[in-house]
């Protein structure tokens, strides 16, 4: 099974950039569906993007759509979450997670990911 460890976070100004990284090993990174999420405390994890397999399409949060960009490189087995003109209630630990559908697909629904990583930190100060 693949594990994920992220990487990346930090704590920046509103209006700055970070971009955060997550490492898969084990397993074949190119054969799933990766997603974005983030959760603050006492809230629920909430998805933020997803891209397919191949890298073709991709899927966001309205709230991060055209300031956030998911990407990844098969051939390093990395996902990236590019996240620019960061905002305050961006911040939240940030988790990239696997979803090992058989099938290509963007998959916004947190509980058909089947692996996660433990999470790095975003702050934006004000």
């Amino acid at each position: 099974q693949v594990q994920l460890v992220e990487s990346g976070g930090g704590l920046v100004q509103a209006g700055g950039s970070l971009r955060l990284s997550c490492a898969a090993s084990r397993g074949t990174f190119s054969s799933y569906t990766m997603g974005w999420f983030r959760q603050t405390p006492g809230e629920e994890r909430d998805f933020v993007a997803t891209i397919t397999r191949s890298g073709t399409l991709t899927q966001y949060a309205d709230s991060v759509k055209g300031r956030f960009t998911i990407s990844r490189d098969n051939a390093k087995n990395l996902v990236y979450l590019q996240m620019n003109s960061l905002k305050p209630e961006d911040t939240a630990v940030y988790y990239c997670a696997a979803d090992a559908a058989p099938y290509s697909r963007l998959q916004a629904l947190r509980g058909e990911y089947d692996y996660w990583g433990q999470g790095t930190q975003v702050t934006v100060s004000s």
